[in-house]
C-alpha cells in the first residue's frame, strides 16, 4: 500500500510541529523546511485543523500548533482519517466493483485481512513514537 502525499504531509506537519513544542509555525516555514507545495500544505493544515489535531492562530504572528500532545496522536487513526480511499484493489469500492471473478475469488478477504495488519501495526503508535530518534536528530534537521 501506498500512502497518499496527502497522508505523507500530514504526518510531516505533525512532526514538524511536535519537534518545536508549543511555538507556532507559519505554513510556509514547513512547506519550506520540507520543499513542498505551500498550497497543498494549506489543504492539509486546514483538514488537520478540521479533525483538531491542529490549533491555528490568525493574525500578524499567528501561525499553527499541536492542539493535543503527540502522545495522544495515534497514528492508525491518523492515516484512516487523511487516506482517501484504502481500496487496495476494485472490489473493495464501496460503489460497486466490475469485476467479474469477485464472487468467487478468495482475494478480497486476503486484501481485507493484510489491510487490517496494515493499521493494526500503526494502531500501536504514537507521534510521540514517531519523535523517538537517534540523538535529537529529527529536531536538528528540521531546524536547520
Amino acid at each position: 500500500m501506498k500512502l497518499t502525499s496527502f497522508s505523507d504531509y500530514s504526518l510531516r506537519v505533525l512532526i514538524y510541529l511536535a519537534v518545536r513544542d508549543d511555538s507556532l509555525a507559519t505554513i510556509g516555514e514547513i512547506a519550506e523546511s520540507y520543499d513542498i507545495s505551500r498550497n497543498h500544505l494549506m489543504k492539509v493544515v486546514h483538514h488537520l485543523g478540521v479533525l483538531g489535531y491542529l490549533e491555528t492562530v490568525r493574525g500578524k504572528h499567528g501561525g499553527v500548533r499541536l492542539a493535543m500532545e503527540p502522545k495522544d496522536i495515534n497514528i492508525g487513526s491518523l492515516l484512516r482519517e487523511t487516506e482517501h480511499t484504502t481500496s487496495l484493489v476494485e472490489c473493495f469500492d464501496p460503489e460497486g466493483s466490475q469485476c467479474t471473478i469477485e464472487s468467487a475469488c478468495a482475494l478480497r478477504g486476503m486484501m481485507h485481512q493484510a489491510l487490517a495488519g496494515f493499521f493494526g501495526v500503526l494502531d500501536g503508535y504514537t507521534l510521540a513514537d514517531v519523535l523517538r530518534n537517534r540523538g535529537g536528530r529529527l529536531k536538528k534537521l528540521l531546524s536547520a
